[in-house]
């Protein structure tokens, strides 16, 4: 059982808008020689004009993939969309030719990657590789045209002196400045929908504060849905308008910011948020987690968490929960009773030591 975000609360004279992209039970697996590979598992989402959605999880818990299949990024074979669908602006995406999906990537759908060093070529310009995505898109724009519009993308996105540096190869650049240099080429075609993938990995904190506010600048303004991809909790806190919490390639707990972060439902947030460091508590109590995420090919029974859970039981080790609301667009999987849990983060997960 999946369930999808609800749209925003819309005054009563105002027309329901509708989602830019929406994704329905969508299923992915890869065939290896030692056995298919159960990467993403019957994930749902909504995203609309304006809203952010962080997706938040270990490496493997399928992040990337399950926004990756949207683009059309993932080898097939040995990839497969087993089953699920998903539609972008209306439009089925994965009805759709390879022409009309490569009109689309680049152009109304944009990813930002998180290793800028790679995804950018090193043996041309930054100017020449954001107007070569310009020209790709817009095949009548004159050269000149896509030169001054790159040079104020790097302006908009805070790049110095852009006159002189859409001239300068990715190796002239900073970590920073190569990731301010990949979202003025997602935004340059004023996308609909921007995947972010880990945008601030490997920044120290004062840079990956820089890039968090300035997406959510560009955001703002262009009105643009964001899905925010990463590992950290940390990172989404105020940035994110829904949190989706994934875990061995399911949906484990989703919600609003407040919801994951004041009131989350799942033993694996909880030990994510122990992980963190926070405003009041002894640093030196942060708690990993323990263990390791399972084999996505031979997966437990039960629930996926079951073997690094401190609050397994029986039950836990043989059937998988199924993903429950809450409340309101809160969900999560657990075998626990709702007051377990309350009692659970009142007083172990939330309390003030």
């Amino acid at each position: 059982m999946a369930t999808v975000f609800a749209t925003r609360w819309i005054p009563s004279n105002e027309s329901v808008p509708e989602p830019v992209i929406s994704v329905n039970e969508l299923t992915v697996e890869f065939k290896t020689e030692d056995g298919v590979v159960h990467a993403v598992s019957e994930v749902s989402w909504e995203l609309y004009p304006g809203e952010v959605l962080g997706i938040v999880g270990e490496s493997g818990s399928g992040k990337s993939v399950s926004t990756m299949t949207l683009l059309g990024l993932i080898p097939m074979p040995p990839g497969r969309i087993a089953s699920g669908g998903a539609t972008f602006e209306g439009e089925d995406l994965f009805a759709m030719s390879k022409k009309r999906l490569t009109e689309l990537r680049g152009g109304q759908m944009a990813m930002i990657f998180q290793d800028p060093m790679t995804s950018l070529n090193p043996v041309f310009t930054i100017g020449d590789q954001i107007i070569e995505a310009l020209l790709a898109h817009h095949p009548g724009m004159k050269d000149d045209a896509a030169r001054e519009r790159t040079i104020h993308l790097l302006e908009t996105v805070g790049v110095p002196y852009p006159e002189r540096r859409v001239d300068q190869y990715p190796h002239e650049f900073s970590g920073g400045m190569r990731q301010r240099a990949m979202i003025a080429m997602a935004l340059s075609c004023d996308p609909s929908l921007l995947i972010a993938d880990e945008p601030t990995t490997a920044l120290d904190v004062t840079v990956q504060a820089q890039i968090l506010d300035l997406i959510d600048r560009l955001q703002s303004e262009f009105n643009t849905a964001v899905a925010l991809i990463t590992h950290d909790l940390g990172v989404v806190a105020e940035h994110c308008d829904h949190i989706q919490v994934m875990y061995a390639g399911k949906i484990v707990e989703e919600g609003t910011a407040d919801d994951i972060y004041y009131r989350p439902m799942m033993p694996y947030t909880w030990g994510l948020l122990r992980s963190l460091p926070r405003l009041g508590h002894d640093t030196d109590r942060l708690t990993p987690i323990a263990g390791a995420p399972p084999s996505l090919i031979f997966l437990p029974d039960g629930c996926s968490f079951s073997p690094r859970c401190p609050y397994v039981f029986d039950e836990c080790r043989v059937i998988e929960p199924d993903l429950l609301p809450i409340d309101g667009h809160h969900a999560a999987r657990c075998h626990l009773s709702l007051e377990d849990r309350e009692r659970i983060v009142a007083q172990e997960i939330l309390a003030t030591p």
